[in-house]
């Protein structure tokens, strides 16, 4: 979920940017929303509230083992249903399509369509990143944040890959705000006081990540929109500048804008900061002063797959680099996803992974590699990350970027799955429930859909996968 977190001024013309931001930003699964490139109310429709909706525990019971007993839908019948979806023209065509769906118990190819073939997976490719996270740095462990002491009247303020800082004390209710600045400034300005200091210099170390903060393939207006911020090993509320709307603008160097708010909470407490602060890597026998700690990566992961968070999704794939011996930039985050990929035993086959959040172009992934992931996420003995993805996915009609869509059909509440959209790129890859109890894994991928917007290409792939969720499909 999205917590808000302050608010501020803003001139005509940026509030003009923004409101025109939101009305796209769902074309970049940035927040639920039905928007698009086709025109749009100036007023949007409240996020829907689904009737009998359930907290997450329940949700949960979704991924319980299932009797095996329940009928298997015919393959015929799933492929009819295939075939009519590739003919649709809202697609772009057969060529531009890939489709396939799965048994999940058995792992049988019900019906598929150019399945093997890399195409540009836009957001389903979190998939991959949150994989690669939980499984390189574990489900319940957390992201620290120090401070240390370089010098008697030097310290310095670390990152350890938490962008999501709050600017004061942090909210152990939310994850977006968990560990705050002015708490770690509270804590600093009492041991220093404890050593007689009440005047020190202050550097910051972003050291963790490593190359481009932004990636060259992703288009100018992500950063300008709002959609993504430069990816830094430290930083407040994700960047934004103002955190009352959707679309933040950012900053443009998100830690040093971390480290200038530390030095004002330590200011607050008596600590006067001298001079600027300045980037430098920490010691690494540096005596620690003071820490606070992020929410678990569990939470992060379900945070970036519900909401579809860009920024967070990079942050998770540099750190699955850095805790796998890779460097913690693109390069590296792409090598830890792909890794991920063959560690869970599937053949990655034609796949490209350019960057963590989908937001390339550039990028590749077989809808058959987003579905053997997805089978194996159902299938715990294979690993903690896979299973705890899984149940970060939204669920159809009540989270997220699935919040508003099967609201009053046979999907509702039994699909949980990935969305995507990018421009000309539709896709979604998850699991469904069929009508008989039968779990099913599915993934299309439509990345050939003209100029459109995501309006026509969703009308065609939402009626597909409820299809699969009403499905007794045994020839009857």
């Amino acid at each position: 979920m999205r917590v808000p977190r302050g608010t501020g001024a803003l001139t005509v013309v940026l509030v003009a940017t923004l409101a025109a931001g939101y009305a796209v930003g769902d074309l970049f699964d940035l927040l639920p929303g039905r928007f698009t490139l086709a025109p749009v109310p100036a007023e949007p429709d409240p996020f829907p509230t689904a009737p009998g909706a359930q907290g997450p525990a329940e949700l949960a019971t979704a991924l319980e083992p299932l009797s095996e007993a329940a009928p298997v839908p015919l393959a015929d019948e799933v492929a009819a249903l295939v075939a009519d979806l590739v003919a649709d023209p809202r697609l772009g065509g057969e060529d531009g399509v890939g489709v396939l769906v799965t048994d999940v118990a058995t792992g049988t190819v019900l019906a598929e369509h150019r399945a093997d073939e890399a195409r540009v997976p836009a957001s389903t490719v979190k998939i991959l990143t949150a994989v690669a996270a939980l499984d390189a740095l574990g489900p319940e462990s957390t992201l620290p944040t120090r401070v240390v002491q370089r010098a008697p009247d030097r310290i310095v303020l670390v990152g350890g890959g938490d962008m999501m800082l709050a600017p004061d004390a942090g909210d152990p209710d939310v994850v977006d705000g968990r560990a705050g600045l002015g708490d770690l400034a509270r804590a600093t300005a009492s041991q220093l006081r404890l050593a007689g200091r009440t005047e020190v210099a202050l550097d910051f170390d972003d050291s963790l990540f490593s190359g481009p903060a932004l990636h060259d393939t992703w288009e100018s207006s992500y950063l300008n929109g709002g959609y993504v911020a430069p990816i830094t090993a430290l930083g407040v509320h994700l960047g934004a500048r103002r955190t009352d709307v959707p679309y933040p603008p950012r900053y443009l160097d998100p830690a040093r804008h971390a480290a200038d708010v530390f030095a004002e909470r330590l200011a607050e407490q008596g600590i006067v900061v001298v001079g600027s602060p300045r980037r430098a890597a920490a010691p690494e026998d540096a005596e620690q002063i003071a820490e606070v700690r992020s929410a678990t990566i569990a939470e992060i992961t379900e945070l970036m797959l519900t909401a579809s968070e860009n920024t967070v999704s990079e942050v998770l794939g540099r750190l699955a680099a850095v805790a796998t011996g890779l460097p913690g930039s693109f390069d590296g985050a792409a090598e830890a996803m792909r890794n991920a990929v063959v560690a869970a035993g599937i053949d990655p086959g034609r796949l490209r992974v350019v960057d963590g959040s989908g937001l390339s172009a550039a990028a590749g992934v077989p809808p058959a590699v987003l579905v053997a992931m997805v089978e194996r996420m159902t299938r715990p003995e294979l690993g903690s990350g896979l299973r705890e993805a899984a149940l970060g996915l939204p669920v159809a009609g009540l989270e997220g970027t699935l919040g508003d869509r099967f609201l009053s059909s046979s999907g509702n509440a039994v699909v949980r799955a990935k969305t995507g959209s990018l421009p000309g790129v539709t896709s979604l890859a998850g699991l469904v429930l069929t009508a008989d109890d039968r779990e099913l894994a599915f993934a299309v991928v439509a990345d050939d859909t003209g100029e459109g917007g995501q309006w026509g290409p969703r009308a065609a792939i939402d009626p597909f996968v409820d299809a699969l969720a009403a499905c007794g499909c045994r020839g009857e």
